[in-house]
């Protein structure tokens, strides 16, 4: 029976120490601050929307909300980008995506200092992350994939890594992430001859498929650690992950589960990228 890696522990240590680190923050005279910035009314944004904010009260983090109608025009959109890299008392600013099509969202992405890009959108960002530079932050996804690996102290040095998905929310920064941690890592894509195999060799396995059961006992080796990524809503109506919990959970070592994994620790790397641009704004 595998371990359950919860994403429940992790977010409890973290808030911990963000309590701690704002209230620090708060008696050196700076409140750190997130601006959401939202086009439209979509529910899956207001959703984590709300999310983000309450996680922000837990820890004492402020929240400005910056909501535009979906007709705005790019002008307007690019110019309270502008404010929002102007305002010193901002640290970090989440701009939700995708934006209405009539709107150029490469030019948003890169409008944002990355600096304040808290979500990892820009390619300063990601220039920083490949580049370990500490410029910007990484995408909260996959730096929440390496949180739990340190909460649950899983070494990864010198261990063999896969990693399953090569998009830059995901699969790439967090195959770089693992080689700074001083793993050997592999990642697997559509492309990939014989992937189970490949997968099969892993002691930490990252999945971020997007596909829903994907990942099958074919994939799997005794005592794996596998980080599943994936959510999704399978044909009975319930959230599952990308990899299949009732092959893989007799089977490996340790896995998180979905839903209350990875998830749910996304949204304190965003709070915690928020206070440390609050630091680094000192």
């Amino acid at each position: 029976m595998a371990e359950l890696l919860k994403g429940a522990a992790v977010v409890a240590a973290m808030n911990e120490r963000l309590t701690a680190e704002v209230a620090a923050l708060k008696e050196k005279g700076v409140t750190p601050t997130l601006a959401i910035l939202r086009v439209g009314e979509r529910e899956d944004d207001i959703s984590y929307e709300k999310g983000a904010m309450k996680r922000c009260a837990t820890v004492g983090v402020e929240v400005k909300n910056v909501v535009l109608p979906a007709d705005v025009t790019q002008e307007e959109l690019m110019k309270n980008i502008e404010a929002l890299n102007n305002d010193k008392s901002v640290h970090g600013v989440l701009i939700f995506r995708p934006l209405p099509k009539h709107l150029d969202e490469e030019a948003v992405r890169q409008a944002l200092k990355p600096e304040k890009d808290i979500d990892g959108i820009t390619d300063g960002s990601l220039a920083g992350v490949f580049t370990g530079s500490g410029k910007g932050f990484p995408p909260c996804t996959a730096q929440a994939c390496m949180e739990i690996l340190d909460h649950y102290k899983i070494d990864c040095k010198g261990k063999r890594a896969v990693v399953i998905g090569r998009s830059l929310v995901v699969g790439k920064p967090a195959a770089v992430m693992l080689m700074a941690k001083n793993a050997t890592v592999t990642v697997c894509h559509t492309k990939t001859v014989d992937m189970p195999s490949v997968a099969r060799q892993a002691e930490i396995l990252i999945v971020a498929a997007g596909k829903a059961n994907a990942i099958t006992k074919e994939y799997l080796s005794p005592g794996q650690v596998v980080i599943d990524v994936g959510i999704n809503v399978n044909e009975e109506g319930k959230l599952c992950g990308d990899v299949k919990f009732d092959d893989a959970e007799p089977i490996v070592g340790a896995i998180t589960p979905v839903p209350g994994g990875v998830g749910t620790v996304t949204t304190s790397v965003l709070v915690s990228h928020v206070v440390e641009a609050a630091k680094k704004s000192l």
